[in-house]
């Protein structure tokens, strides 16, 4: 599988990252086999967080098994100091390592946030302490929404070095600020921040009906994802034809064999064919959340 430099990092990241909350869906012996296939097709990045059900647990036995050919990306939803701290032990106790490559502010969406983590009793004040101490080795940030706001945190912290946040045809088909993802890329290619891309197999989001409750979804993603092959190589050559370093693949276990087939098969995508693709989804319903704009 081909490997892109992680921004400056110093890391090369294959195409595709292992988004490890599929694992949450399995039993420990099913995610054992998951994690040695995601090994198997070769790929070397793995994002991981403890809101993510049991999937720290889940991953724990394999990821120290093969702790050296594995570049760990967790995160955390806490945004001051103490807690952050605390939930970073928590991620060390529940995967049973030591040292975590990338640990990454979970989910900013609110400018609010972004004063208190970086506020001298922030959650970032913790992640800085953890690397001077040699328990985490690079600093990064996600976001599902808001890409005023992630430009934003780029120029306000200057250490960091990683940023995932939802890149795929329908969101760059809005050409409008609230979707301007574009924008982020350009500013953390500017930067030397590595990118790391979530929701490309995104459909929209999932019918708002009552005969469709959450139980009775077919895949257990936050949005409607598509679901066949060639789909799935479409959506994954058009991500990984914008730049970005990884794309991370979709949180139900079904779909992550086809995602990694399309990754090791990733040949480009011409202007032609990702131009045709806009076009043709410009007008669904972004999955990006509507309340997450603001």
């Amino acid at each position: 599988m081909q490997t892109r430099a992680l921004g400056d990092t110093g890391h090369e990241s294959t195409i595709a990252t292992f988004g490890a909350i599929a694992l949450n869906w399995l039993e420990q012996e099913g995610a054992n086999q998951m994690v040695e296939h995601v090994l198997s097709k070769g790929v070397n990045h793995f994002d991981v967080a403890p809101t993510y059900g049991d999937a720290e647990l889940k991953l724990g036995p394999k990821l120290r098994q093969h702790r050296e050919d594995i570049f760990l990306g967790c995160k955390t939803q806490e945004r001051g100091y103490e807690g952050a701290k605390r939930k970073l032990d928590r991620s060390f106790d529940r995967l049973g390592v030591d040292y975590i490559d990338l640990y990454q502010v979970h989910g900013l969406e609110y400018e609010s946030e972004l004063d208190e983590i970086t506020a001298d009793d922030g959650a970032l004040a913790a992640f800085r302490e953890a690397k001077d101490e040699g328990k985490i080795g690079h600093i990064g940030l996600t976001s599902h929404g808001n890409p005023g706001l992630i430009r934003d945190a780029i120029d306000r912290i200057d250490d960091l070095e990683t940023l995932m946040f939802p890149l795929n045809p329908v969101v760059v088909g809005k050409g409008d600020d609230e979707h301007d993802y574009a924008g982020v890329f350009e500013a953390a290619e500017k930067a030397g921040i590595g990118t790391l891309g979530i929701k490309a197999f995104a459909r929209g989001p999932w019918p708002d009906t009552d005969d469709l409750p959450e139980a009775d979804r077919p895949f257990a993603n936050w949005y409607e994802p598509v679901d066949a092959p060639d789909e799935i190589a479409e959506r994954f050559d058009f991500a990984a034809a914008q730049g970005l370093t990884s794309v991370v693949t979709p949180g139900d276990p079904k779909l992550v064999a086809m995602v990694l087939d399309a990754a090791t098969r990733y040949n480009g995508m011409d202007e032609t064919a990702q131009r045709s693709l806009i076009e043709r989804l410009r007008h669904d319903e972004s999955p990006v959340p509507e309340q997450l704009h603001h």
